[in-house]
């Protein structure tokens, strides 16, 4: 796994990744959102700019063993930030509803055949975590499976489904956005140290392509 990832700090996190997100959707392919109130104004804003979103599919890194009409839905908040604002291709959620064994066996099915996503959008936990993969937890292990269930270990304290580390790994491009002060040490562990279990964002780095994080200053403080 390659260490290179590319740092950008900006002032705005959310309007960089909101451009990208809409270059990707111009282009098409295969794109990963995952959930955050920071990717929540990255997807207003990407709908904004382009409402043309039919030539991709749109994929989850992860999801609450939920309804999607819940609150707590990774979906749902997409839904209402995004999907409901343009003109949508294909749609790929995670069923939560079904619990996490039986969603992440779904979600698998669904994957068979894709090689490869072109865009895969994550966070980073304070912990952290990227997707619903939790610092030391055995889901870090996974090697044969796509999508895999997994335990909250932060609040809201539901089960989870999850992409695991290899699929991540084999996306054309890896995009962390991260903000705020309380991320900070999240971020030197993940971007500037030796990767570690304990750090799984440390583990997603795009195995043949681009890794990059957008931060603003707070973020990036200890970079």
């Amino acid at each position: 796994m390659t260490r290179e990832i590319e740092i950008i700090v900006v002032e705005d996190p959310a309007a960089e990744v909101a451009a990208r997100l809409a270059a990707a959707a111009q282009t098409g392919g295969h794109i990963v959102l995952t959930g955050g109130s920071s990717p929540r104004v990255a997807y207003e804003r990407a709908a904004a700019l382009e409402p043309d979103w039919t030539a991709v599919e749109l994929w989850w890194s992860d999801e609450r063993c939920v309804p999607p009409g819940d609150e707590r839905s990774n979906y749902g908040m997409a839904k209402a930030a995004l999907l409901d604002r343009v003109s949508a291709g294909g749609v790929h959620r995670m069923r939560g509803e079904l619990g996490r064994e039986e969603g992440a066996e779904h979600y698998e099915q669904e994957l068979a055949g894709l090689e490869q996503f072109d865009l895969v959008l994550l966070g980073l936990g304070p912990d952290g975590h990227v997707a619903s993969l939790y610092p030391n937890q055995p889901t870090l292990d996974e090697t044969e499976r796509r999508a895999i269930g997994a335990e909250a270990k932060l609040d809201p304290y539901v089960d989870r489904i999850t992409l695991a580390l290899p699929m991540l790994r084999r996306a054309r491009e890896v995009l962390f956005l991260v903000t705020g002060e309380n991320k900070a040490e999240a971020a030197k562990r993940a971007f500037a140290d030796e990767p570690s279990q304990a750090t799984p964002g440390s583990l997603v780095r795009a195995d043949h392509g681009a890794t990059t994080a957008v931060l603003d200053a707070a973020a990036a403080s200890l970079l």
